[in-house]
């Protein structure tokens, strides 16, 4: 499915477990953007694949002094973002605009953006050497990037496994298992491609996202969002009956089984000058 056809999925079930992870990248980025507030009074950001737009908006209501465009390829995670931009920032008075895009062919000219932030798109990109490069060729001389990805890991999720088994039993092939072939290796390979990219000062680590689900949240989340094709396709009673068995199951299960623990590497650097 395309991101336009997950958009409202995407915000509902999947962005509030990001969201902290996302929200970090502002806590890297605070001293650049301070800085430049100081210096330029409306600094201009940009949102690398803003999607629902969830960094933007939490940028702008940390600074309003921030001038934010979010460029995304996305129609329908655009809309969502105005959408919310509107009701969580009434008066930001156009502080936040959006553009259609893609990271590694970005619609503004050079040096057009004083810094940047992305949050979790540098693991989709085809080529994250080419985003980057691009990202830097929009900054000025100076400015500075931000980001975190999801870091390859192979950690089982106890919930994943049962809905899995439920699935498996009812006739259905469960979801192909393994890591995503773009997330990032390791800190040292994000600084790497920062380096590599043109930019300087680079300091990436490793964190953690963490959100437990209830089972009624991680059956919503399953069925609404991450195998919502699936689900569509059934008959209703049979639908309900997988949900039913999921349901049970997860509540057998403690609450640290129900946690979510991914890795994730936060990464930042400079463009020199």
């Amino acid at each position: 499915m395309s991101y336009d056809e997950i958009a409202e999925g995407y915000e509902r079930h999947w962005g509030p477990v990001i969201r902290p992870g996302a929200e970090r990248v502002l806590d890297l980025v605070a001293p650049a953007i301070e800085a430049a507030i100081v210096a330029g009074g409306e600094p201009a950001l940009l949102d690398v694949g803003t999607g629902t737009g969830t960094l933007a908006i939490a940028a702008l209501e940390r600074w309003p002094a921030l001038q934010i465009t979010g460029v995304d390829p996305s129609t329908g995670m655009l809309d969502l973002a105005r959408v919310a931009a509107e009701e969580r920032l009434p008066d930001h008075h156009g502080r936040y605009r959006t553009e259609v895009g893609w990271a590694d062919e970005l619609p503004f000219d050079d040096g057009a953006f004083d810094l940047a932030v992305s949050s979790f798109v540098l693991q989709l990109v085809p080529s994250r050497t080419a985003a980057l490069r691009e990202i830097r060729r929009v900054l000025r001389l100076g400015g500075t990037l931000a980001w975190v990805a999801w870091q390859r890991a192979d950690r089982p999720f106890e919930p994943d496994r049962v809905a899995n088994e439920v699935l498996d039993e009812a006739g259905f092939d469960p979801p192909e298992e393994g890591a995503r072939k773009g997330d990032i290796a390791s800190a040292q390979a994000a600084a790497l491609s920062m380096r590599r990219a043109g930019f300087r000062d680079v300091r990436a680590h490793v964190d953690e996202v963490v959100h437990e689900w209830d089972p009624a949240g991680y059956v919503a989340f399953l069925t609404r969002f991450d195998e919502a094709t699936l689900f569509a396709e059934l008959d209703r009673t049979e639908r309900r009956d997988i949900e039913r068995e999921i349901r049970r199951r997860l509540t057998r299960l403690t609450r640290e089984q129900r946690t979510l623990r991914l890795p994730v590497v936060h990464a930042i650097g400079r463009v020199p000058g």
